[in-house]
């Protein structure tokens, strides 16, 4: 897949920064049809490219299919092929890169599908982690534009356990004595990285996951080798400043946080008119069901379904339960 560039000039950020010369990497599948009513957006998650999305969400065999819908996947900032530290320049680029919200990477997109495209109507939004809560984003800011959402493994709002393990991932890239501030140059804290890969473990998949030893589908002999040869190598590709630019949006994740909302993180809620349902797993450490419930009772009309699975957060890469979400996306397509 072709990862393509839109330049959004210099772009004004929510916490009064402005980003220089910002760009929103992005990719398509599928063609838009006359009428421009099979739109389909899938914001990335935490890491992802647009073709790691496009890979675990779509494909004829899928809900999301290519020959059906004009699927765009736009990628957050901070992930890599939208404007990030490891991309940007001095003086914005490293660990001075400016803090990013889910608001934020809307606003680019909205532009994107606006502006290139022409598009006024968007069938359906749906993604995992930070794209569910760029989901969730997308409704709540243009509600007369988002037809149905489908958050999967996500939140509206990030919850003060997650940020817990959100502070432990920060530690542990800055308290390697390489990390320098940020400008570690090409001595990268890769000991920071292995702690970071080694705490992501724990909360990536369920208790139950390792208890019934289903690491050994990956090839991995213990839980300990598990690490070794998924996690880390997961992890040590990614640049340090790149993965905390995106942790604090995740962190700081809340869809009251706008003017239009003044705060209110129920009357954020309560502005989404996109038919919604919510798939969380029901193993989740980050994201459980029991806060899907919560935002859920204050969407009209939307409804939830727990994931029922070991695998996690980790979820939608599991075949089994990528049939469960298949079938409530859907249903949310009318197909």
């Amino acid at each position: 897949m072709e990862h393509r560039l839109f330049d959004l000039g210099d772009f004004v950020l929510q916490k009064g920064s402005v980003l220089p010369s910002a760009r929103l990497g992005y990719t398509t599948l599928g063609a838009l049809n006359e009428a421009k009513d099979n739109v389909v957006i899938c914001p990335t998650w935490f890491t992802a490219t647009p073709t790691d999305t496009a890979t675990w969400m779509t494909g004829e065999d899928r809900a999301l299919k290519p020959s059906r819908y004009f699927i765009i996947v736009p990628n957050h900032f901070g992930a890599a092929v939208s404007s990030s530290p490891s991309n940007t320049p001095p003086p914005y680029g490293r660990s001075t890169f400016p803090r990013v919200t889910a608001y934020d990477n809307i606003n680019a997109q909205y532009r994107l599908v606006t502006e290139e495209f022409g598009i006024e109507k968007i069938r359906l939004v749906s993604s995992w982690s930070m794209g569910a809560a760029q989901t969730y984003a997308w409704a709540a800011l243009h509600p007369e534009m988002v037809q149905a959402i489908a958050p999967i493994s996500g939140s509206a709002r990030t919850a003060h356990y997650n940020r817990v393990f959100l502070h432990a991932l920060i530690r542990a890239i800055t308290t390697d004595t390489d990390w320098n501030d940020g400008f570690y140059g090409d001595k990268p804290p890769v000991r920071g990285l292995r702690t970071f890969a080694s705490i992501y473990a724990g909360w990536g998949f369920s208790e139950a996951f390792y208890r019934e030893e289903l690491y050994r589908g990956f090839g991995a002999t213990s839980a300990e080798e598990f690490i070794e040869i998924f996690w880390e190598p997961f992890f040590l590709k990614c640049d340090a400043n790149d993965l905390l630019a995106q942790i604090r949006t995740w962190m700081h994740n809340d869809l009251g946080d706008h003017p239009n909302f003044g705060g209110d993180f129920d009357r954020a809620l309560g502005a989404i008119r996109a038919r919604t349902i919510i798939m969380n797993a029901e193993t989740d450490r980050y994201f459980p069901p029991v806060d899907s419930e919560y935002e859920a009772s204050h969407i009209p009309g939307a409804s939830t379904r727990p994931i029922p699975t070991v695998w996690g957060h980790l979820a939608p890469f599991n075949p089994t339960d990528q049939q469960f979400i298949d079938r409530g996306i859907a249903e949310l397509l009318g197909d």
